[in-house]
């Protein structure tokens, strides 16, 4: 009989990456981060005289590629429809959606009204491992579910989790850092626990074909907690954006094999639970745009869908001997690049001035084409002269100061044209593109960062 060994031992594990190490280290060797090595316990079981699997007993073999058919993922609507939008199309039968986002955003409000609206049709179950199943149940009345189908169910051991499964074939977990399995002796939401636990509920999910949504904790950065390989298992990951204290909330796609990873969910949070926004056009959009000087309005693309998003900024005075630099939805280098640029370019002093700006609904813009928007709010409140209400400007803005294409320049001119604006500042590039649109709205083609300040007016009378 071979000997076997059994000897608790004690590993460290990055909490950022999953590296692992025989003793602590102040630095990730693999990522480079510093204090994120994390004590574990773990019993390794080794049999001494095991024999080793004869060569050529492979249970799988490789197929040519014209030999693999097609497989069709059925999708299941959440009844939610900006969920149903975020996840390309529904929700796939068998694939594990992972939803991360601040405590008390709303993830555990989200994923019960999908679940009870999967329960009408389909054996679901909701595990809490956080609350008490009648906390559950108030947080339906509350919201007015008709839940009388959904199994709740308090449990935090993965092993019993997966004896209660039963036939059903979509399943909450609330969450994954407070589940653990009994193959580990640490404790639950370590490194080890998160990513063995998910591990197997990959392994569940792709066996039984079952559907797993899993709410994740997020870290004070705003990164979902555990190593990375906890996004790695996963088919989809959401995150749950904005303020506790605000009505609206965005769902961002970071992930997503089943559909575009750039889809933007909008929802507002009411008391009747988590709503669907589909009118969003002015929800970006301040009502008094176009009286004070600062704000610009520019056409941004997310995923499939495009919005028209102000931009607004304020110039102050610096009390100090170095100005700052402030941005909310926008790239912070980015906004020093594009301050630089019309500082050199086009003459506008910003050495002595704080530079504030802000993208309006709590929404983040990373895509190129706001660039000259972003241009054109800070010239505006430069020379104090505001940009009419009903003008747009989108494209990106290089280092020497020209104006360089954008992808889909039609799609966001059809968009200014929908939502009534009568002025959209484009590339020159892009207007070939978009001159079927001419009769319909006035296009000012520049070149230059210069010749859009000429276009705007931004001087004073």
């Amino acid at each position: 009989m071979p000997s076997k060994i059994k000897t608790p031992t004690t590993q460290y594990v990055c909490s950022e990456c999953g590296y692992t190490a025989p003793k602590w280290l102040g630095k990730c060797p693999d990522c480079g981060n510093f204090n994120t090595m994390q004590e574990e316990l773990v019993r390794a079981d080794t049999q001494t005289s095991e024999p080793r699997r004869a060569v050529g007993t492979i249970k799988t073999r490789a197929l040519p590629i014209s030999q693999i058919g097609y497989e069709k993922f059925d999708r299941v609507k959440s009844g939610i429809s900006e969920f149903d939008t975020v996840l390309g199309g529904g929700i796939v039968r068998g694939s594990l959606v992972l939803l991360g986002g601040d405590p008390g955003i709303g993830k555990s409000t989200l994923l019960t009204q999908v679940a009870a609206h999967l329960a009408k049709g389909h054996p679901t179950l909701y595990v809490s491992a956080e609350e008490s199943c009648a906390q559950v149940k108030m947080r339906c009345d509350r919201l007015n579910l008709a839940s009388e189908n959904l199994l709740l169910l308090n449990e935090t051991c993965l092993e019993d989790i997966e004896e209660s499964l039963g036939d059903c074939q979509f399943v909450v977990i609330d969450s994954v850092q407070a589940i653990y399995t009994e193959s580990m002796s640490s404790a639950a939401g370590s490194v080890g626990q998160v990513r063995e636990c998910a591990a197997k509920l990959m392994r569940i999910a792709k066996s039984r074909q079952i559907t797993f949504f899993i709410i994740g904790h997020v870290t004070k950065e705003g990164a979902l907690a555990g190593p990375k390989v906890l996004e790695h298992i996963m088919d989809t990951v959401l995150y749950f954006e904005g303020q506790p204290e605000d009505n609206y909330k965005l769902l961002r796609a970071v992930k997503n094999r089943f559909g575009s990873a750039q889809e933007v969910g909008v929802f507002e949070m009411t008391d009747e639970g988590v709503k669907s926004v589909r009118d969003y056009a002015e929800l970006f959009l301040s009502e008094t745009r176009g009286v004070a000087a600062g704000s610009a309005v520019t056409p941004s693309e997310s995923g499939n869908r495009c919005m028209n998003v102000e931009l607004q900024t304020l110039i102050a005075k610096t009390a100090y001997g170095m100005p700052r630099r402030m941005s909310l939805g926008v790239d912070y280098n980015k906004l020093v690049v594009l301050i630089a640029v019309l500082e050199k370019r086009c003459g506008i002093p910003f050495f002595s001035s704080d530079v504030y700006v802000n993208a309006m609904g709590g929404i983040k813009l990373s895509e190129p084409s706001v660039d000259l928007a972003i241009c054109a709010a800070l010239a505006s409140a430069a020379s104090d002269v505001p940009i009419d209400k009903y003008t747009a400007v989108f494209g990106e803005v290089g280092l020497t100061g020209e104006i360089r294409p954008v992808t889909r320049a039609d799609k966001r001119v059809y968009e200014c044209i929908k939502t009534g604006f009568k002025k959209v500042v484009l590339p020159a590039k892009n207007l070939k593109a978009c001159e079927k649109y001419a009769d319909k709205i006035e296009l000012v083609p520049v070149k230059y960062v210069g010749q859009m300040l000429k276009a705007l007016q931004f001087r004073k009378e």
